[in-house]
């Protein structure tokens, strides 16, 4: 049984206790948060003991660590779960800086922890699917990937403010699906946006509409497109097209009910929104993450792959505000 201690109650951490509470080989033992009433309301729902972070890492009995608080608290909380001796899965992004997730690196390696970078997409089945198909030569060389990334509704002002933008927030998703989907690294970003759905995200410096076009050395492409606001739900499309063949994951619907008449035949609407939509990818990549603790192998996506996905965000957000393709090293 895999002693796991929860950092940080909120939504993310909500999602990751639910996921535990249905792995055999898991529990969640202990919780925290700077909302004290946010950790005991959590520690009340999945027998867990409330405790400060400083005690969570320090106790004998966690021997694992899930990092849900806000980005600018991981760096802190990396550096002392792996001081501790703990397995840690963070949350995206690792840091907002690319240096920092280096020195996050060095001290991983240096303790020996295993580590997991929470990009929980590759953990969805229609999207892993489409990795096996491609890898088992289904559809030929790879040569376009599109990734289609909606949200239903812009978040609050106060939410941008310490996001990082859209790219760094948002698209870093997609940008490591592109990773996983290419085959190749890219090397080139190119990347456009504007506030199209909110004034006041473009007052705070920021984009709400975004698109990124990347390049592999081999030519390989991929285009992906980000919103903060779809009318009809939350869009999640990804289309691989090979030299043989084309792969296609659509939206997943509330139901698969379709009804006909005369005007045509209507579905239901696409999931309410990213809980609801990758419920399933959630718990596969804790399942994934607590098999591996537990059986000693290495785990993916890594540190390194946080790494990458930051350094693609970081790109796209260079290009956008100044105007030219970036190459990256």
């Amino acid at each position: 049984m895999l002693n796991v201690g929860i950092l940080g109650c909120g939504r993310i951490g909500r999602v990751h206790a639910a996921s535990l509470g249905r792995i055999a080989g898991a529990r969640v033992a202990a919780v925290a948060d700077a909302m004290e009433e946010a950790a005991h309301g959590l520690a009340a729902s999945c027998g867990a003991t409330a405790m400060t972070a400083e005690a969570l890492i320090d106790s004998a009995e966690v021997e694992a660590v899930v990092i849900g608080t806000p980005t600018h608290t991981h760096y802190d909380l990396i550096h002392a779960a792996a001081r501790a001796g703990k397995a840690i899965l963070c949350e995206k992004p690792v840091d907002m800086s690319a240096e920092r997730i280096r020195d996050c690196m060095a001290v991983v390696e240096e303790t020996g922890v295993p580590f997991m970078t929470a990009f929980n997409r590759r953990f969805d089945p229609n999207f892993a699917a489409i990795r096996a198909r491609i890898e088992a030569g289904e559809i030929g060389a790879v040569e376009m990937v599109t990734i289609l990334s909606r949200d239903p509704a812009p978040p609050p002002p106060s939410y941008i403010e310490g996001s990082g933008g859209i790219f760094r927030d948002m698209m870093i998703h997609d940008l490591d699906m592109a990773r996983f989907l290419l085959g190749e690294e890219p090397v080139t970003v190119y990347a456009v946006g504007a506030a199209l759905v909110d004034p006041a995200i473009g007052e705070m410096g920021d984009a709400d509409t975004a698109a990124v076009t990347l390049t592999t050395a081999s030519g390989r492409i991929c285009q992906i497109s980000n919103s903060r606001r779809a009318s009809y739900g939350y869009d999640q499309r990804i289309e691989v097209h090979g030299a043989r063949a084309l792969l296609r994951a659509d939206n997943m619907l509330r139901d698969t009910v379709e009804m006909a008449g005369p005007e045509g035949f209507c579905r239901a609407p696409a999931q309410a929104f990213f809980l609801e939509r990758y419920a399933a990818a959630y718990e596969a990549e804790m399942r994934h993450f607590v098999e591996s603790v537990a059986q000693g192998r290495e785990m993916s996506p890594s540190l390194a792959d946080g790494l990458r996905a930051q350094l693609l965000a970081d790109a796209a957000d260079l290009s956008w505000c100044e105007g030219r393709v970036v190459r990256l090293d």
